[in-house]
This record gives structure tokens, C-alpha cells and sequence, in this order.
């Protein structure tokens, strides 16, 4: 009954004229910046947080955590229709999404994935209401060890990633852990694979991987193409609807997915976009028929939109609860926290329970909004295929290279999209697989600071990932996993 009395509360205050109409402003300008190749819900909050200082707490808030789970449902948009990421975590989505829209189903492609994050979202959301305490515990179970286990266990899963065989596969995340590693090393200072170029120190942003690999290599594979002639420009509010199979197919992925990414979201440092990935990765373990993934189906665009949006709701708790920012976009929001005068950690559900429960009402009213903004928008999203090619591939080229300049106003990265587009280019022209060198490059960094992290605390005893009952869970499942592959490698060859 306590609950219920906060959560009555929180949407009193939610529903303020003066809360709705910043939470409106907030979902508006996430999705047109998440939509924007390359722009993302941080350049949003970045620009819209001085703004933030003449208004109340609650309203801030509310307005800069629309702008971030916003920008997950517009990423999605140019993911889905230009096969170019609006952020890191729908770059998955490009695999199916995109081959939806070649097949002239992109209409239901945008409006299914609409669906799924609402849903992704709802589900998020009830678990930050009813297991923030329960959750934020489970975090802080975690140790190094079992975090570089599952993170392990992510890039033996994602080898199952994409058409390629697994040997191509794990040349691809082989090639994503070298490119990650790229920089200065956090603990030596010493400089990796930098080649002498004071641009490389900090390594290479995900949104420029992202870029490269997806968007300019679709460029180069797709210029001078007449692919566009079979795409259909115009769809009717009918045609939009997603077929009974459509919804068959994916309300079991959609609801997997939302428990995977509410699960992720609430481990510091993981967040939509390892949510995203390991959805469709389970997705693909657990289909009848992995080879029907990356073709366009309904599965393989459900699954990680309901995980990325259950995440950006969850991302939340150890932002709030522990004070532990999950990803630079939390870390922008729990400085606007700081900024208002509220620390952020376990006495903010009680000292400051009033701005609390708001932003979590907040959150189901956002995602309404985004419902009732985004399905109606669908007819103008299609509108975007009906411009030529020879527009639009400079108009894309112009938005890649103003989202990665935007990223560091550095000339450097714009020329390293280009490099990275033509490595995915030939990585497609050979057969391999993108997405598991995006696991590869996401997951190797963070194994490798676990791991150093791990075997400090143990003073170099390797025998703790095994002695850790959570670490040596995960490690378990990976052995079963490689195991499973083998077996089946050998049953093949026979």
C-alpha cells in the first residue's frame, strides 16, 4: 500500500502541466536527435542541460530522461530504413530492420519496433518500480571476476552472430577486441596501436566504428544500385499493421528481450547497447532456423528494440540508487542531479522521495507519448526512401560526417569512418559478419579491465573466476556453449 501511495503521488506530480509539457519536450527532441545518424540522445542532453539550471528538479529531470530513453526509440528509425545506427545500441537492428525495408515492409518495421519498446519500456519500468532495492543489491553482488565471466560468455555467444560461418565470426570479434583496444592504456599509460597519432590516444568511439562499418560501407555497397526501384515509397495506415504471424513471431522474443534488458540495465556499465546485442544473440540460440536471422525478420528487430528500451529504463537504478552512472549519458543526468543540490545513492528513494517516484511516473507517461508520437509519424519516416539516391547518399554522407565531427570536432574521425567503411565493406565483399566486431569492440575493453581488476584483488591468483559462484556459473555455461558448437561442427562434418 506504501507503494501504491508513491506511485499515486509520483503521477500527480508527473501530470503537472508544467512536468508534461518538459516531458513532452523531452521524448520530441530524443527521438529527432536519436533519428540523426550519429547525433544521439548525449548531444541532446549536452545542448538542453544549461537550460536545465533555471528550472525545477523534477521538471529537469524529467525533461533529460525523456531525451535519453527518446533517443532509443529515434535510433531505431535511420537503423531500420538506412541501415545507418541513430546509436550504438540499434546498430543490431540494421541486420534485420534494413532487409525489412528492402523487402518493402518497412512501414511495419518501424511500427512493430514502436510496439516492442513500448513494451520493452513498460516492462523496465515495473521492475524499477517494484525491485529498485532488490536490483540495486544484485549490482553490487557483482565483482570483477564475474563481470569479465559474462562478459566472456557475451563474445563466445555473439560468434553466433550474422550468416558467417564461426570461424568468420571470430576473426570478426577477434578484429573488434584489437580495435578496441586502440589508445592509452588506462593503468600503464602506455600507447596501443596508435601508430605515433596523438588522434588515437583516446581510441576509437563507438559511434565511429558504428558509422564506419554500417553506414559508409552501405554507401559503397549499395551506390549505383537500382535496389531502390523494389522498395515501395507509399504504404497505407493498413498496410503498416503488422500481420497476426508478425505478432505470433514476436511476442515471446519481445518479452525475453525486455527481461534481458532490464536485467543488463541495471548492472553499472553495461546498458542498452550490450542489452541489444545479447537479446539478439539469444534470440539466434534459441531459433529453430538461425540462418533466418539477417534476412528481415520480425524476431531479429523485436528482440534487441524491447531489450535497448527495458535497459534505458533501468540504467537508471544505479544511476539513482548507488550513484554509480552506467554510460556518459547517466553521467550527464546524475550531474544535473549534483547540480540541484540532490546526492544521488540509497537515501535518495527516502530523502527525496517526492522527486522520485515523479521521474518514474514520468517514465510510463514519456512512453506513451512516444507511442502516440512515433506510430502516427511512420507514413513520414517511409517518405525518407522516396528521395533518389544521388540525394540522398550526400545528404547521409553529410549527417555521418556533422554526428562523428560532433563526437570529439575532430576532422580525424571523418576520415576514419571512411577507413572503417571500406574494412566493412571488404568484411562484406568476404562474407564476414559486422556485428560480433561490435561485441568484440564493446566487450574486450571492459574484459580486459576486469580482468586486471580481478587478478589485483586475488594478487594474481587466476583460480578466483572459478572459486566466484557467479563467475564460475557463467564460465560453466561458456564451456556447455563451446562444447554445443563443436558437437555440432563434427555432426556437420560427417
Amino acid at each position: 500500500m506504501e507503494l501504491f501511495g508513491n506511485l499515486v503521488d509520483g503521477f500527480s506530480q508527473a501530470l503537472s502541466l508544467n512536468n508534461l509539457l518538459y516531458c513532452f519536450i523531452g521524448v520530441t527532441v530524443g527521438t529527432f536527435v536519436g533519428a540523426l545518424p550519429g547525433i544521439g540522445s548525449i548531444i541532446g542532453i549536452t545542448v538542453l542541460l544549461p537550460t536545465t539550471f533555471y528550472l525545477e528538479p523534477a521538471a529537469a529531470l524529467v525533461m533529460l530522461a525523456g531525451i535519453y530513453y527518446g533517443g532509443e526509440y529515434g535510433g531505431s528509425i535511420s537503423s531500420i530504413l538506412l541501415n545507418l545506427p541513430g546509436s550504438a545500441s540499434t546498430a543490431i537492428t540494421c541486420l534485420d530492420g534494413n532487409q525489412m525495408t528492402k523487402k518493402g515492409r518497412a512501414g511495419v518495421a518501424l511500427f512493430i519496433t514502436a510496439i516492442a519498446s513500448f513494451t520493452g519500456g513498460s516492462i523496465g519500468i515495473l521492475l524499477l518500480i517494484f525491485f529498485s532495492p532488490a536490483l540495486a543489491d544484485l549490482a553490487l553482488r557483482f565483482g570483477p571476476a564475474d563481470y569479465f565471466s559474462v562478459m566472456f560468455l557475451g563474445l563466445i555467444a555473439s560468434a553466433t552472430i550474422g550468416q558467417s560461418s564461426p570461424v568468420k565470426n571470430t576473426v570478426s570479434v577477434v578484429i573488434g577486441v584489437l580495435l578496441g583496444l586502440v589508445g592509452t592504456d588506462v593503468n600503464t599509460g602506455i600507447q596501443r596501436f596508435t601508430f605515433g597519432s596523438i588522434n588515437l590516444y583516446d581510441g576509437i568511439d563507438l559511434i565511429v566504428l558504428a558509422m564506419g562499418i554500417f553506414g559508409f560501407a552501405e554507401i559503397l555497397s549499395t551506390a549505383g544500385s537500382s535496389a531502390q526501384d523494389n522498395i515501395r515509397q507509399k504504404v497505407r495506415l493498413r498496410e503498416m499493421v503488422p500481420t497476426r504471424q508478425d505478432l505470433r513471431d514476436g511476442v515471446r522474443p519481445a518479452a525475453r528481450g525486455s527481461v534481458i534488458g532490464s536485467a543488463l540495465g541495471a548492472l553499472p556499465g553495461t546498458g542498452p547497447t550490450i542489452a541489444a546485442f545479447s537479446a539478439y544473440t539469444v534470440e539466434k540460440k534459441l531459433a529453430r532456423d538461425p540462418s533466418r536471422f539477417g534476412t528481415g525478420i520480425i524476431e531479429g528487430v523485436v528482440a534487441p528494440e524491447a531489450s535497448n528500451n527495458a535497459a534505458a529504463q533501468t540504467a537508471f537504478i544505479p544511476t539513482l540508487t548507488l550513484g554509480i552512472p552506467g554510460s556518459a549519458t547517466m553521467a550527464l543526468i546524475l550531474g544535473a542531479l549534483m547540480i540541484h543540490g540532490i546526492p544521488p545513492g540509497p537515501a535518495l528513494m527516502s530523502e527525496n522521495a517526492d522527486l522520485f517516484w515523479a521521474l518514474v511516473a514520468s517514465f510510463w507517461i514519456g512512453n506513451i507519448l512516444l507511442l502516440v508520437l512515433n506510430i502516427p509519424l511512420v507514413g513520414l519516416w517511409i517518405r525518407l526512401l522516396a528521395i533518389p539516391y544521388r540525394f540522398l547518399f550526400p545528404t547521409i554522407i553529410c549527417l555521418v560526417c556533422a554526428g562523428v565531427y560532433s563526437i570529439g570536432l575532430s576532422a580525424f574521425d571523418i576520415f576514419m569512418v571512411m577507413g572503417l567503411g571500406v574494412l566493412g565493406f571488404g568484411m562484406r565483399f568476404a562474407g564476414i559478419s559486422a556485428a560480433p566486431m561490435l561485441m568484440g569492440f564493446i566487450l574486450g575493453p571492459l574484459m580486459e579491465e576486469h580482468l586486471r581488476r580481478a587478478t589485483l584483488l586475488s594478487y594474481g591468483d587466476l583460480g578466483t573466476f572459478f572459486r566466484e559462484p557467479i563467475s564460475a556459473s557463467v564460465l560453466a555455461a561458456s564451456a556447455l556453449m563451446i562444447g554445443w558448437s563443436l558437437w555440432k561442427w563434427i555432426r556437420r562434418s560427417r
